[in-house]
């Protein structure tokens, strides 16, 4: 029996604190300080949805400590609903480290040993409103260990089972993996429960790779992680498997959603980019998928829906951080009326 949903999204999956270089442009080990910011792909997705007129939702876990302390500050300050985020004893919240040297290097590295937000359990879930929203959406880290991994699965089903959609972004980090080949296993299995995916190209290669020994890693992990293969056959055995859409993002090109048609063919949808002057990609991804979704929810169809994600990734992308340089809905509209609407 469907339930009365009390809020538009709930975002499963990691946190932390992101510090950022504050020396733009120097190489990662001339930096001599950072900007301290919240971040993990559904935070600041919440974020993100929440600036846009959203009620939104953070499912999480944090340590008990000082950097619990910080994400919570602020994501309560940003009204991000976070009655349901667990605090874990024993555990750390986790930390990332990002250096910003545009225009195409952005190392980053993780601090997620003995993070708080892996041990995300099923009685987290039953205590969260996945069954009262109408997007759930989670990342695909939380797939990489337990008891995250079923939790995730849990979440989904249940939230499925009550109506809400079920939004996989697909958040490839092979560094949080004990093997990267784990991840194309991790995510083909949760297919079935999506409705909608979210992923860059090396993303749906990597989820979908038939030939494991194509994936090559660097020093830099997910900057420069190539994933080699077929992206539109990627993209056909992905809705083959379950969702309904699959919006591959293209940066400066914008999204192309690929919807998958009773006939059996796949339908295209373009939302052209709107380009501008990089300064730091680094949660452009988050601020697309917010976008994404308040259009998608707001009924916007999906090509509108992709120019809205586009939008807030442009914008993103000029910034120094992510989620603290979330747009709100009349900056979008600004940004956007000035280039021709969406």
């Amino acid at each position: 029996m469907k339930q009365e949903n009390n809020f538009d999204s709930v975002h499963m999956g990691r946190s932390s604190i992101d510090l950022y270089s504050d020396d733009v442009g120097a190489p990662f080990v001339e930096i001599t300080k950072f900007a301290a910011y919240v971040g993990g792909s559904p935070l600041n997705i919440s974020v993100g949805g929440k600036r846009l007129g959203l009620n939104t939702v953070a499912l999480t876990a944090l340590g008990v400590d000082p950097v619990g302390d910080f994400i919570l500050h602020f994501l309560e300050q940003e009204g991000v609903e976070t009655a349901y985020i667990p605090r874990k004893p024993g555990r750390r919240t986790s930390a990332v480290v990002l250096g910003i040297e545009p225009p195409d290097k952005f190392p980053l590295v993780y601090y997620r040993d003995n993070c708080a937000d892996i041990e995300l359990t099923i009685d987290d879930v039953l205590a969260s409103p996945v069954t009262r929203c109408k997007v759930f959406q989670f990342a695909g880290t939380n797939l990489s260990k337990e008891p995250s991994r079923s939790a995730t699965f849990f979440a989904a089903e249940q939230a499925r089972a009550a109506g809400a959609e079920v939004v996989f972004d697909v958040d490839f980090r092979p560094d949080q993996w004990h093997d990267p080949r784990a991840f194309g296993v991790m995510a083909r299995a949760i297919l079935p429960l999506v409705d909608i995916v979210l992923a860059t190209d090396d993303e749906i290669n990597a989820a979908m790779l038939r030939d494991p020994a194509q994936i090559t890693l660097t020093h830099s992990q997910v900057s420069d992680t190539k994933v080699a293969g077929d992206v539109d056959g990627g993209i056909a055995l992905m809705l083959a498997r379950g969702p309904k859409a699959l919006v591959q993002k293209r940066g400066i090109h914008g999204a192309r959603t690929h919807l998958k048609r009773e006939d059996g063919n796949i339908e295209q949808i373009d939302s052209p980019g709107y380009p501008v002057e990089v300064y730091n990609i680094l949660g452009a991804g988050d601020a697309f998928a917010a976008g994404f979704i308040c259009g998608y929810l707001r009924g916007m169809g999906w090509r509108k829906a992709g120019r809205l994600g586009a939008a807030c990734g442009a914008i993103v992308v000029t910034k120094h951080g992510c989620a603290n340089f979330m747009p709100t809905w009349d900056e979008v509209m600004e940004f956007v009326d000035a280039r021709g609407g969406l």
